[in-house]
């Protein structure tokens, strides 16, 4: 039996070539997909190709994938793959028809449409290609930015003055490299199968699931304990953020105990926590039958004191949980991190003597990392001064450390429904809601189901209560009863 023919292969050489492709088999390129790569039933009609290489002087050739209900020659709307020939390559874009948005309204005004363009943007400069994407697709009118076109090259000015207001995704297919050609065509191409509902066949699922998987894994870019290290060195004062369940006081210890050793130190912010508790303040001393006062040290003078003698990192658990204009004080002013240290370092006046000096300024050696919660609606943000001082780094839910960690099918299975439902339709300030990787780890199927019923089942039947995904409540309730079917099998 002779080998399927890699029919994306011989589209993406139609592509690449540009229009030093003379009479390009447009149609008949693009139906052999169907039936080699994604199942028959997906092409309903000849409609949803447009050729125009062939066109004049006074337009621009492309080639376009379009939702077949739109009419057979004149402008078209929607969702569409489009590519832009020259004599020195093409230009491969997704693009709104310029008769609007329907009939793919649902679509290009989707969170996860959006956020799939911007992983697909990001999985492509990691594979060495210059690409650009609009921040909303939807927002037609919008024109590609001198910075973009700049990025893809001069070569397709028409493009860019023609349609540069509904592109909003576009990269340079390479028309000197197959493989990495292939590799940008095969992005696009199954990016919009995913969202046309195109089903991939058997012999092309691997490559499919697999571009599919790192679009995901690049949905939320991931966060090391060597990127926060190095930020803590450039920035000194670092809060992870995050939903809940991603492992961000599991992180703060990592970086404390692999780049710190024993030399750090791990506190607790709660709304009962004090000036005098972090700072400095008074504290009761016995001795014999008389009471009397002395001055004590809080937290971060003692992480202070301990910096003088080499790098040491304070962690603060829930920082946000206390109030911090109250706790901080005055050492509000030190948390600069370009003036610490040496001569020139910030300085503040004490609200009493220690070590017989009023004085405190931090020592060049001291480093904070703090935590925080971001879905706790019950906890004011952080305030604007505070926020100003720290750098931010974001933890969101991630599949690969079930992966690594050798969780079973059914986990990943759980929190792959559970995160599609967030990605797909939750707005932008409640993925801050998205319950994390923690919620999913168990070693064994019955600790699994334990977690499931017990800790994550409450927590989606909350979110459900207070409406926090109202404009995708029916998608998550129909996912909680999966996850409590799951729970129950034996």
């Amino acid at each position: 039996m002779s080998p399927m023919p890699d029919t994306l292969e011989n589209l993406t050489v139609i592509i690449s070539k540009g229009l030093n492709e003379k009479s390009p088999e447009l149609l008949a390129a693009v139906k052999a997909l169907f039936g080699t790569r994604y199942h028959q039933n997906g092409w309903k009609s000849d409609d949803g190709l447009r050729n125009r290489y062939a066109m004049g002087d006074d337009g621009v050739p492309f080639g376009a994938l379009l939702h077949p209900d739109n009419p057979s020659s004149g402008a078209y709307g929607g969702f569409s793959l489009a590519w832009f020939p020259t004599l020195e390559g093409s230009l491969i874009t997704l693009v709104v028809g310029t008769r609007g948005l329907q009939p793919d309204e649902g679509i290009l005004t989707r969170p996860g449409h959006r956020r799939r363009v911007a992983a697909l943007r990001r999985y492509l400069t990691r594979n060495g290609v210059n690409a650009w994407i609009k921040a909303d697709p939807a927002a037609i009118g919008v024109k590609m930015p001198p910075q973009a076109r700049q990025l893809l090259g001069d070569s397709f000015q028409g493009a860019y003055d023609r349609y540069g207001e509904v592109i909003y995704a576009a990269a340079r297919v390479p028309s000197d490299d197959v493989a990495k050609a292939r590799v940008v065509v095969q992005a696009f191409v199954d990016l919009y199968a995913f969202e046309r509902g195109w089903k991939p066949l058997k012999s092309a699922h691997r490559e499919y699931d697999d571009f599919h998987a790192r679009l995901r894994a690049d949905l939320f870019p991931g966060v090391t304990a060597h990127d926060i290290h190095g930020l803590l060195k450039t920035r000194r004062f670092v809060v992870l953020q995050g939903p809940p369940g991603t492992g961000k006081t599991r992180m703060a210890e990592l970086v404390k105990r692999d780049f710190f050793g024993t030399r750090g130190q791990t506190v607790q912010f709660h709304p009962a926590v004090t000036y005098e508790d972090f700072v400095v303040g008074l504290g009761p001393q016995v001795d014999g039958q008389a009471l009397s006062f002395r001055v004590k040290k809080g937290w971060l003078l003692e992480a202070a004191r301990e910096a003088a003698s080499g790098p040491f990192l304070l962690v603060i658990d829930e920082v946000n949980r206390a109030d911090l204009g109250k706790v901080l004080g005055e050492a509000i002013y030190l948390f600069e991190p370009g003036e610490v240290g040496g001569a020139s370092a910030r300085r503040v006046e004490l609200t009493h003597e220690v070590d017989g000096r009023r004085t405190f300024c931090f020592p060049e050696n001291l480093y904070v990392l703090a935590t925080m919660n971001t879905a706790d609606r019950s906890i004011a943000g952080m305030d604007l001064a505070v926020r100003r001082r720290f750098a931010f780094m974001t933890l969101m839910p991630a599949r690969q450390v079930l992966v690594e960690q050798n969780c079973s099918e059914a986990a990943l299975d759980a929190f792959d429904w559970l995160t599609d439902v967030f990605v797909e339709f939750a707005p932008d300030d409640a993925l801050s809601l998205m319950p994390g990787h923690s919620y999913f780890m168990a070693k064994t199927d019955e600790e699994l189901r334990a977690r499931l019923r017990y800790e994550l089942l409450p927590l989606v039947d909350e979110y459900l209560r207070q409406g926090f995904l109202a404009q995708a409540s029916s998608e998550l309730s129909s996912v909680r009863d999966r996850l409590d079917d799951l729970s129950r099998e034996s």
